[in-house]
């Protein structure tokens, strides 16, 4: 009885460090919930950098809140299709991370031949560093 009591409070304390020293190394720059990009961990500062790089430069068509464009999967009136949410309702997520960096990067011409979209390539706009953070955000 008496170890018992002994190792309940020890048991409380090592889960309260263990709580304490992540949420630590969280705010310090480490992984961000073992999520990767390019193969490459996450980090929360990485997700601040792409959080606001996706503010100035692609909420405007893809939504503040990541919801894309009304009706995004009917083809708009000059034949081209609206922006595509990034949240979990749209198809980002069937895509693989090199696709996205280089449908970002390139424009999607640049990855299929001949393709009209009124997304812009962002390869003289943003660094590899910040089209790898905003993916990082979404």
């Amino acid at each position: 009885m008496r170890r018992t009591m002994f190792l309940l409070p020890a048991a409380a304390f090592s889960g309260l460090a263990a709580i304490a020293a992540q949420g630590q190394s969280q705010s310090t720059g480490t992984q961000a919930e073992d999520l990767t990009v390019l193969g490459y961990p996450v980090t929360d500062e990485q997700i601040t950098l792409g959080r606001q790089v996706y503010a100035q430069n692609c909420a405007s068509c893809h939504g503040a809140e990541l919801q894309g464009q009304p009706d995004w999967r009917r083809r708009l009136s000059n034949g081209r299709m609206p922006a595509p949410p990034h949240d979990e309702s749209g198809h980002t997520w069937h895509h693989s991370d090199q696709d996205l960096f280089d449908i970002t990067k390139l424009g999607v011409d640049g990855v299929v031949a001949g393709y009209e979209s009124d997304m812009p390539a962002f390869e003289d706009i943003l660094s590899d560093e910040e089209i790898a953070a905003v993916l990082a955000f979404i």
